[in-house]
């Protein structure tokens, strides 16, 4: 139920999972250790598991029974995982060979999500990749961010999604999960100290970019 749920929510899931994955194997050593924040569901662990059988992970999320789901997820792969229920203050200080943090950061203001990604580059090798990705509208004005909005909106519809849950997947957005600009969300990273940092992937509202502690 939680993977179709998702593969309903965000455009080319499976895929982003896969580039995700290519991203961190640029760089990561066959035996990588891998900070996952925002792991609840496992799903992105699971993913990233099937590139290398030598990758370990530590995975971070505040929710108990969304890591317990990541454990039914991962199967036997959960060995190779660590959980860690809390925030990016309760994840091993590292030295991690690669970070990633998909659909978790738009929930952050922004003050708060630029500590939570220093600390994420704190933990990690330098030049190791960090690889996030969530909701980021870019728009000139109001007007055009309720457009964009609507389509997302619609975009649910059209994977089959009722009504009742789409009307509050626009009250989240619009009141309550504090989405920025691509521009914003660059500039978080850069401030953060992450380098080159490059978008790698855009599909209606949501973005994810590439960059190196």
């Amino acid at each position: 139920m939680y993977a179709e749920r998702a593969g309903q929510m965000v455009p080319a899931l499976t895929d982003i999972h896969r580039l995700v994955g290519v991203l961190v194997d640029e760089n990561a050593p066959a035996d990588a250790r891998i900070l996952v924040l925002g792991a609840g569901g496992g799903l992105e662990t699971k993913a990233l598991a099937g590139f290398r059988p030598g990758w370990t992970f530590d995975a971070v999320d505040p929710s108990t029974a969304m890591l317990d789901l990541a454990v039914q997820t991962l199967g036997l792969d959960a060995s190779r995982v660590t959980m860690h229920n809390g925030y990016v203050d309760d994840a091993p200080l590292g030295p991690f060979d690669a970070a990633t943090s998909l659909l978790t950061l738009h929930f952050l203001p922004p003050e708060e999500r630029l500590r939570t990604v220093t600390e994420v580059r704190r933990r990690l090798s330098p030049g190791a990749p960090f690889v996030a990705m969530h909701l980021s509208i870019s728009h000139r004005d109001d007007a055009e961010r309720r457009t964009w909005i609507d389509r997302h909106l619609a975009y649910l519809v059209a994977t089959g999604m009722d009504s009742d849950i789409t009307e509050k997947a626009r009250k989240a957005i619009e009141l309550d999960v504090p989405v920025l600009t691509p521009e914003q969300d660059r500039t978080i990273l850069e401030q953060a100290g992450f380098t080159d940092v490059t978008e790698f992937f855009v599909a209606f509202n949501f973005r994810g970019w590439v960059g190196y502690a």
